[in-house]
């Protein structure tokens, strides 16, 4: 067996916004095809309605699996994901995940 990268996209059903969730899990399969129909089995296992605390009906609706991408072996340090950014301002770009790198270390290192 195999380890795969899958994507699921969810759409979010709630206000007048529409919303997606975009989720990476990790497949165990055989190939390519049984990790994908894995990931589709796993994304409509997850869909659900619900009431938010404001009580208003939240539904959150599998779209499909977008992406399987193979990887080759689980181990520290292994890149399984990679993403290019071209926002607007860089300087705010780069403040943002400094802001959420604080936001980790703080969370994992609070002060007493």
């Amino acid at each position: 067996m195999e380890w795969y990268l899958s994507k699921i996209v969810f759409e979010i059903c709630a206000g007048d916004r529409p919303q997606f969730d975009e989720t990476l899990r990790l497949i165990q399969a055989n190939s390519d095809e049984e990790a994908f129909q894995k990931a589709r089995m796993l994304g409509r296992s997850e869909e659900d309605t619900f009431a938010n605390v404001r009580n208003q009906t939240v539904k959150w609706k599998f779209i499909d699996v977008c992406d399987v991408i193979p990887v080759d072996e689980l181990k520290d340090g292994v890149e399984l994901f990679s993403q290019i950014h071209e926002p607007e301002e860089s300087t705010a770009y780069v403040h943002y995940v400094h802001q959420k790198a604080a936001l980790l270390q703080l969370m994992h290192n609070p002060v007493l």
